[in-house]
């Protein structure tokens, strides 16, 4: 039985060596994934698909937007345009239009409304241990939604429907961008780009930083823009330094301000920063931060826990593995226990709790675990944790 994380991987890379595909993760370099099948991807979206999700009261702005390349300034489309006037709900009749006059359809974060890209970017979360988003773009004949541009994370570009040319430059203008260093049309493209058409079935590897524009050709265009979301190590200093003021009297002094402005008042600064400083040095910084970047992943995306309204019930035969769809970390203890995260909790257990759960990582007869193992497995599976397999 294939888990979530080799499903996603494989259906995102194709027969890419797992080792190829984290070389790419770890470099900035882009890469073309010709796929073959041109229905490869028509189990994560359609046209028919949005068509349903855009007459529903969940197509709202901000995860409705419209995109079009021949305005002058921005090539986003004003949400007067294609919003109620009272609100965030759309206007279809007027997205239509809009749509049939060149705009392109944005859907972000699409992964959370449609059940096939929720299991799709879940198993990739779980492949890679950070965030993954899936947003949806549909061009109509012969437009362009979006100007040369980088991205601020990677993206796996997905193409469902229809074919898009791509132009992609070799040429990065700002080393690793984040959120903090967006486009904003301060940069342009220098050099020859790389051209090619993308057809229904191919990927596309675009590390953040890489100027890459598209347009459809002539029919409609259907693609997903997969976005990677790791975390900087600002961002994850950020959340451990939050945390251990709680813990470090250091951490807690004072900026005298009212000295900054005398002659050493920059010194003054240092000497009390620096006892701040060995004390971050000296909390276990490497592990927080590792930690702080699974729990982010954990807590940044929606749970799907592994039971419905009314869950069978959990019997000694039965047998059970930790959910696949379930992001969740284990962190052991001196003492030969761990700890338990998920979305939403966090669980002490001792050492022979730590054990079942070990067991329980390819699976196992919730009666086989010795005394106190069923009514461990039974909580578990009430919290959605567990999955009954076989």
């Amino acid at each position: 039985m294939n888990t979530l994380a080799e499903n996603a991987f494989r259906l995102a890379f194709g027969a890419l060596p797992f080792e190829e595909a984290m070389a790419l993760r770890e470099g900035s370099t882009w890469r073309f994934l010709p796929g073959g099948d041109p229905s490869r991807y028509a189990g994560l979206l359609s046209t028919a698909a949005l068509d349903a999700f855009l007459r529903t009261d969940t197509a709202r702005a901000p995860r409705v937007t419209m995109a079009d390349n021949g305005r002058e300034g921005s090539a986003a489309v004003p949400q007067e345009e294609y919003l109620m006037p009272d609100g965030p709900r759309i206007d279809l009749p007027r997205l239509l239009t809009r749509f049939d006059a060149g705009a392109t359809l944005v859907v972000s974060q699409m992964q959370d409304v449609h059940a096939p890209l929720a299991d799709f970017c879940r198993g990739l979360e779980k492949a890679f241990l950070h965030g993954v988003q899936a947003n949806a773009y549909l061009t109509p004949p012969g437009a362009q939604g979006f100007r040369a541009h980088f991205d601020t994370h990677d993206v796996l570009v997905l193409q469902v429907e229809g074919r898009k040319a791509w132009r992609v430059w070799d040429h990065i203008p700002l080393e690793r961008p984040t959120r903090a260093t967006p486009w904003e049309n301060r940069y342009g493209v220098e050099g020859e780009p790389h051209r090619f058409e993308m057809a229904p079935g191919d990927a596309l590897y675009i590390p953040r930083g890489v100027p890459h524009d598209a347009a459809a050709q002539e029919g409609p265009s259907l693609h997903l823009t997969i976005g990677f979301l790791e975390p900087s190590f600002a961002n994850l200093l950020a959340d451990v330094v939050d945390a251990l003021e709680r813990e470090l009297p250091a951490l807690r002094e004072s900026v005298p301000t009212w000295r900054l402005a005398e002659p050493d008042g920059a010194a003054r600064l240092a000497e009390r920063l620096a006892p701040a400083i060995a004390a971050l040095t000296g909390a276990g910084l490497a592990e927080r931060i590792a930690i702080a970047a699974l729990d982010r992943a954990a807590q940044d995306r929606l749970p799907l826990p592994a039971r419905g309204l009314f869950p069978p019930p959990v019997v000694a035969e039965t047998r059970l593995r930790l959910a696949d769809s379930m992001l969740h970390h284990l962190i052991p203890d001196a003492d030969g226990g761990a700890v338990l995260r998920w979305h939403g909790g966090v669980m002490p257990l001792g050492a022979a709790e730590f054990s079942w759960l070990q067991a329980l990582e390819d699976g196992a007869p919730a009666g086989s675990l010795g005394e106190g193992g069923l009514a461990f497995c039974q909580k578990l599976a009430a919290l959605g944790l567990l999955e009954k397999i076989g």
